[in-house]
């Protein structure tokens, strides 16, 4: 039984799309490579809930976040090399990491 309109499967994922057009999606902004810590609010995706996205950070992002969270007095978690931390603290965060010697400022609306 041939299905040409099979949109996602189990085994293969998502067949919308090819797998080269599959790789050159990734989340979130396009960033430049200049050495500065870009700190987003975001909202979409997570149930209305607004969380704190901090990208462009090398270096032990585990340390990083356990440093943010503690500082912000809530939770978080580093994923695919960025940190979220959950409420708006924009500026907590970016007044922290200049703090801390790493270049930061806030982006996004």
């Amino acid at each position: 039984m041939s299905n040409h309109r099979l949109v996602y499967s189990t085994a293969g994922g998502d067949h919308r799309r090819t797998p080269s057009e599959q790789a050159s999606t990734s989340k979130g902004p396009q960033l430049p490579n200049d050495g500065v810590a870009r700190v987003f609010r975001e909202k979409g995706g997570r149930g209305g809930k607004t969380v704190t996205v901090v990208r462009g950070l090398r270096g032990d992002l585990n340390g990083i976040a356990k440093d943010l969270k503690r500082h912000c007095a809530t939770g978080g978690a580093v994923k695919e090399g960025t940190i979220e931390i959950q409420g708006d603290h924009r500026d907590k965060i970016v007044a922290r990491l200049l703090a801390a010697g790493i270049r930061a400022k806030p982006a996004g609306g």
